[in-house]
């Protein structure tokens, strides 16, 4: 008898460590809290449409997720979909293997399939979890993550997460096909488009020049036209419950898809406590920018007389939400103006720069193999300078305590501060002290409690990323190379990585580094915060810099998710082997996301001729299909592959149909063709070929938006023929023709138009357009 007990307890202990064991990194038998998530498709209605949806446990955000820092999280992601589905877990230091990038670090969840992630949780703070496959985080599977600390060391009584998001009723893959073709609707649609009217009423024609010069059609803020933002789900939301004079904590995430926002808050002025889930030195500020996936804390006090308003500004201006706490009156929150992009684009023009042209002086070195490389996209070798361009990570966790810097492994490095301490002066471009647009965007007023320098005994290597796009294919990338033609970027343990942020864009671009912290080097010097995220301004720099003490694959994107789609992605890499539970999920289906092929249409269907556009485009490749025919009997048909050779050239080659006589389609001419097209300065399509019977041709085509929704266009085409295959060309034999067309078009919505036109061989008309 007492035999068999002491097997059973023998057992009983060996199933306890063999439980133990089974938990990745859970080797200290740490509590263990548990959660469900189940994803699915579901009807619903934001505004004032039912559309489909994707939830967690049945609601868009999914629930809050609360742990406490020491417990070992155990989540089960259940897949009720009928398609892949992933979750990662935002701004959380963890194995590796449950980042939650499929086919990087961890597998796919697929149809109808469980997946089981754990990992201790070593830090505190606010964070979100979201899923990493294709778009769905924008159709809604994303929620909160919120981990308490150990001991509470400020001063609150409750505390609220507030979840910031956009939302969209269009499919986000027609919303990525929209921008794509390059559609104007959605600024027309948000009120931020600036047509010519406007921008020669405000004396702006100087500035508009020039940004045209640069193929740009103005300054760009944000690229989706959203019909509502959302605080939890909600335009607009109350929170009675909260006493006069309590003081909450906001734990405030913008979780949005690609919408920044400013935060303004009615009431006393707010404090503000944590960044990215760290805590800060407090300051009391009110009107504050967060970026995509940045989280900030705030404590703010009840009023004692009415309630106050927490309120979400989209950047441009194109829409607000709005969070209310307590009872009675609203202690309405400030109102923040809508941009000036007219306003923008003068100040850009008397900066009398070239766009692009100040990224050299912050190159490491002159490359030529990386200049042209990096204008043309293509894939960089080992030996290439893009080897300076290598991202790395920031600190592991294990290296904090209590999210405080270990002292052994930093301490005030002059050498490093002396040149990356940013001054506003710093970040100015010349010919514009007095004028920085962007200076609000900095990260001054963040001030880590703790240094977090380094040695100034370990090594440190430099990187600069240049930050790039192109906004006529919508194309973004990292030293003008999208992550499908990029090396990974490679990593050593126990250096310090120092990376430059060089905006060449636009447009703001929050980068996110998965499973690090990094220095955001600010006036602060060696207390600059920690983050996991960073805003980078259009046209600044940002500095930061991290210690490499980490393993494995890591995915490092702007968080944009249009952006990323579109290219603006880099794997960072610690060189050490894969996990071999990834065998069966080639790294391959990750890196080729941006590769993906969309297709468009366009038909005008008018009382004089009818025209059809269609296009199959990805990065490199495209196919383009055109016809027209007009009443007069005068039919062309082309059938055309296109291969860039960077943005804004390509080489073409193609089929051609047309026929000899009008009034007749009984001799259909068919002839070779190939040549060039290229974009050029002042945003003009221009095309040079040559076909088989050796007749070159060159046409240029532009449209111009000169009122709201309105927009003119032209086309001019020149064709010579020497009749070189009758005999030698001599002037009895050359003919020439020439077509042109002028027109206007008038948007109904997305898909429609009015158009009329004049066309030199068919005459004037009208009629519908449609874009599919």
């Amino acid at each position: 008898m007492k035999k068999l007990k002491y097997i059973i307890v023998l057992l009983l202990i060996a199933m306890q460590f063999s439980f133990a064991q089974s938990k990745e990194g859970n080797v200290d038998n740490l509590p263990v809290k548990e959660y469900t998530l189940t994803i699915n498709k579901k009807m619903v209605n934001k505004v004032d449409k039912e559309v489909m949806g994707m939830t967690i446990n049945g609601t868009i955000p999914g629930p809050v997720l609360e742990f406490t820092e020491g417990e070992y999280a155990v989540i089960y992601v259940k897949n009720n979909m009928d398609v892949e589905t992933s979750i990662h877990w935002h701004g959380l230091l963890l194995p590796n293997f449950y980042d939650g990038v499929p086919y990087l670090t961890t597998p796919p969840i697929a149809p109808g399939e469980t997946f089981k992630y754990e990992f201790p949780l070593k830090q505190s703070g606010t964070y979100w979890y979201h899923s990493h496959t294709m778009l769905q985080e924008q159709s809604g599977v994303y929620g909160s993550f919120v981990i308490k600390p150990k001991e509470k060391t400020l001063d609150y009584d409750k505390e609220l997460v507030l979840m910031l998001s956009d939302w969209t009723n269009e499919k986000p893959m027609n919303v990525l096909r929209n921008l794509k073709r390059g559609n104007e609707w959605y600024s027309m649609k948000k009120g931020t488009a600036t047509p010519l009217n406007q921008v020669i009423s405000r004396g702006a024609f100087g500035a508009q020049l020039d940004f045209w010069r640069q193929r740009m059609e103005g300054a760009d803020i944000a690229d989706v036209y959203y019909p509502a933002f959302l605080i939890n789900g909600e335009e607009r939301i109350e929170y009675p419950d909260f006493k006069p004079g309590e003081k909450v904590r906001l734990r405030i995430i913008d979780g949005a898809a690609s919408s920044s926002f400013w935060m303004t808050f009615g009431g006393e002025t707010p404090i503000l406590i944590a960044s990215d889930g760290l805590v800060v030195i407090p300051v009391k500020k009110n009107k504050t920018f967060i970026g995509v996936a940045e989280t900030y804390d705030f404590i703010v006090t009840i009023p004692a007389k009415g309630k106050l308003e927490f309120k979400i500004t989209a950047q441009d201006g194109s829409g607000t939400a709005s969070a209310f706490l307590g009872n009675g009156n609203i202690l309405p929150a400030m109102e923040v103006t809508r941009p000036d992009k007219i306003g923008m684009m003068q100040k850009m023009a008397k900066m009398n720069m070239k766009m692009g042209a100040h990224a050299l002086k912050f190159q490491p070195r002159k490359d030529e193999r990386y200049d042209m490389k990096a204008e043309y996209g293509m894939q960089m070798d080992n030996m290439s300078v893009m080897d300076m361009s290598k991202p790395k990570d920031s600190m592991g966790m294990d290296k904090m305590k209590d999210m405080k810097m270990d002292h052994s492994k930093m301490s005030m490095d002059k050498r490093a501060d002396s040149s990356m301490n940013m001054k506003a002066d710093d970040m100015k471009i010349d010919g514009m002290q007095d004028m920085d647009m962007f200076s609000e965007y900095n990260y001054d007023y963040l001030r880590s409690p703790n240094k977090t320098t380094y040695s100034k005994d370990l090594p440190v290597r430099d990187i600069l990323l240049n930050l790039t796009g192109n906004m006529n294919r919508y194309i973004w990338s990292i030293n003008g190379v999208p992550l499908s033609e990029a090396d990974k970027i490679k990593i050593k343990s126990g250096e310090v990585t120092r990376m430059t942020f060089n905006n060449l864009t636009m447009m703001h671009h929050p980068m996110h580094l998965h499973g690090h912290f990094f220095r955001v080097i600010n006036k602060n010097g060696e207390y600059s915060p920690l983050k996991h995220t960073v805003n980078v301004p259009p046209m600044q720099e940002v500095t930061i810099e991290f210690y490499g003490d980490e393993y494995g694959d890591w995915f490092f994107h702007c968080h944009i998710l249009y952006h990323m789609m579109s290219g603006m992605t880099r794997i960072v890499s610690y060189d050490t082997p894969r996990d071999k539970r990834l065998e069966k999920f080639p790294i391959t289906k990750l890196i080729k996301e941006d590769t993906h092929m969309y297709s468009w249409g366009m038909l005008d269907a008018a009382s004089h001729m009818t025209e059809f556009n269609y296009v199959i485009s990805n990065i490199r490749n495209q196919f383009n299909v055109t016809a027209e025919y007009g009443w007069n009997e005068n039919l062309e048909a082309e059938f055309t592959y296109e291969r860039y050779l960077h943005d804004y050239l390509r080489v073409f080659g193609g089929v051609n149909f047309e026929n000899e006589m009008e009034d007749s389609l009984d001799d259909i001419e068919t002839t070779a063709v190939a040549g060039i097209r290229y974009l050029t300065p002042y945003l003009f399509q221009l095309d040079v070929r040559m076909d088989s019977k050796l007749r070159p041709q060159i046409s240029f085509s532009r449209e111009i938006m000169i009122f709201p929704k309105t927009a003119i266009f032209g086309n001019y085409e020149y064709q010579a023929d020497f009749g070189w295959l009758d005999d030698l060309p001599s002037g009895d034999n050359f003919n020439k023709e020439v077509t042109w067309s002028v027109g206007i078009e008038y948007f109904l919505s997305k898909n429609f138009s009015l158009m009329g036109s004049h066309d030199n061989r068919f005459g004037t008309g009208g009629g519908l357009s449609v874009r599919f």
